[in-house]
């Protein structure tokens, strides 16, 4: 076990609730983020290019400044990009450090993707555009290439600032991954490329990681960090880390167990003020992938138990490390049920490069397509998509704060259909996403989450219905198509749904099927019941 750095004393002051991260926090779950890897979403000349998915490609700060329209375009007011570091510049036997993550020397920025001044030009016009930026950081490694004869050979003085031995743990392979001590003391995928693994425990690597992420946020003007492989780092190293750099962070903490993630953000830690949510994206990956919505529920239950603030985690379906959504299931009508789940779920929507063009790559490095192939296609479906639940959320924001303090009520989770609600009842947001795909049928069902005589709008139709006495509209479901409602009157003054139709049956399916809707009846009415209670 590693030595404890903190007194209790210490560990308290260093709680989320008593310093700055917290406020940035409240910040943070205001924006929809935008998550680009650097060299495959833009190059400088804007040209295409070809290139073989483990090699550079060609993108640069530069080109990304050039396309920001693209992206605000969409309504995502925050981009979180790959890391800014020097890196290991060899193709190794597993490629080239195209994506940012084998860190050599901290004290420079990749020259791969522009200079300093570019990476300024960068941020000055991401904040012209009331836009944040969140910077991905490694802390578990430095990377040297890889001859694959066991133990690496590593001249640690080429590392800088780390440049000597004494900084890193000695070598071993991570096998236990339930084993805190051993996937936070060993080296990661030793194969092609050595990722010697830094002792995060060392007051030494603390106060030198310490003494640059101040420089690096101060220097560049950055909003907030992503820390790549928290797990595998010292847990007291990370509240240090996030405190020093005085902005909020995601660390990636990858695990689908529900203790195994809170216990980085809950009372008696407050390791971490934010994640990226997997706890969410295995269940809801599943739930598209055959399976059922009531898991989804479940989890999410337990998460709001478990962890401190579920508001303060990164939704998300895709992100450079799993595989695109539509890589297992292309179908249409399923990519815009996971983009409306994630854009229209608590916490902080995160949308990963190309999954508004519908890109299909696997596992890596498939899916880390350059974006230049679609042309930047602004009329693409899920690009629209996006823009259309971005402006929603916004509103709904901007029409009361207390919407995004209040965690969503869970209407109907069962084997084809997710519902909730959020929101304060005079500010309502309902959404019900399906995993029937777009051969499903025509039905209709009641959802709850409104008030007696409310005038709704479904915004993806443009549908007009008005709620029943128990709250409930009738939702007129069919070709597996999300459905977001939202109170009409929060729409005036907005450029969202100006022309509406009134709700009903869709004409070229015929009669309606009842048997759909009747699994769900009683859930919606239990759920209705929740919320006037």
């Amino acid at each position: 076990m590693r030595s404890s750095l903190l007194t209790g004393a210490i560990a308290a002051a260093l709680s989320f609730s008593g310093y700055a991260a917290a406020a940035d926090a409240e910040a943070w779950k205001s924006r929809s983020i935008y998550q680009v890897m650097i060299d495959r979403f833009a190059r400088t000349d804007g040209g295409s290019a070809d290139c073989k998915l483990y090699e550079f490609c060609g993108g640069t700060w530069k080109g990304l400044t050039n396309k920001l329209d693209y992206i605000q375009g969409m309504g995502f007011d925050a981009l979180q990009i790959s890391p800014v570091i020097k890196n290991e510049d060899k193709n190794t036997a597993v490629g080239e450090p195209y994506h940012g993550y084998w860190s050599q020397d901290l004290t420079q920025v990749n020259p791969k993707f522009g200079t300093q001044e570019d990476l300024k030009n960068l941020v000055d016009e991401l904040h012209k555009r009331d836009m944040l930026l969140m910077v991905d950081v490694v802390v578990n490694h430095m990377a040297q290439e890889f001859d694959n004869i066991i133990p690496p050979k590593v001249d640690y003085s080429l590392f800088k600032p780390f440049n000597d031995k004494k900084y890193f743990h000695p070598y071993c392979n991570v096998t236990e991954w339930e084993n805190a001590t051993n996937y936070q003391n060993c080296w990661l995928y030793p194969y092609g490329i050595a990722l010697a693994d830094l002792k995060t425990e060392s007051p030494d690597v603390v106060s030198l990681f310490t003494k640059w992420i101040k420089d690096l946020v101060s220097t560049y003007s950055i909003d907030g960090l992503r820390i790549d492989a928290a797990k595998h780092v010292d847990d007291e190293f990370l509240p240090q880390f996030v405190q020093a750099s005085g902005v909020f962070a995601l660390g990636e903490v990858l695990t689908g167990v529900t203790e195994d993630m809170c216990r980085y953000q809950n009372k008696s830690k407050n390791l971490l003020p934010g994640m990226p949510n997997y706890l969410d994206y295995y269940p809801l990956n599943a739930a598209f992938n055959g399976g059922s919505f009531e898991r989804l529920g479940e989890i999410r239950a337990q998460a709001q138990d478990s962890c401190n603030d579920t508001l303060a985690l990164g939704t998300f379906i895709e992100n450079h490390d799993m595989p695109r959504f539509a890589s297992q299931n292309d179908d249409m009508a399923l990519a815009k049920n996971a983009m409306t789940y994630v854009i229209m779920n608590d916490g902080i929507p995160t949308v990963y490069q190309g999954q508004e063009q519908h890109f299909k790559g696997g596992a890596t490095p498939e899916n880390r397509e350059p974006l230049w192939t679609s042309n930047y296609n602004t009329s693409a479906p899920l690009y629209v998509l996006a823009q259309t639940l971005n402006k929603v959320r916004k509103n709904a924001i901007k029409q009361s704060p207390d919407y995004l303090k209040q965690t969503s009520n869970v209407l109907i989770a069962d084997t084809n259909h997710f519902c909730q609600q959020k929101g304060p009842a005079e500010n309502s947001v309902v959404f019900c996403v399906t995993n029937k795909s777009s051969k499903g049928d025509s039905y209709q069902m009641p959802v709850g989450g409104f008030r007696d005589s409310d005038e709704v709008v479904e915004v993806l139709s443009c549908a007009t219905s008005t709620a029943d006495g128990l709250g409930q509209i009738t939702a007129y479901m069919g070709a597996g198509e999300p459905k977001v409602w939202v109170k009409k009157s929060a729409l005036e003054g907005t450029d969202i749904c100006t022309k509406t139709t009134v709700d009903g049956p869709k004409k070229e399916n015929g009669a309606v099927s009842k048997g759909a809707a009747t699994g769900v009846l009683m859930a919606a009415v239990l759920g209705t019941a929740s919320l006037l209670l």
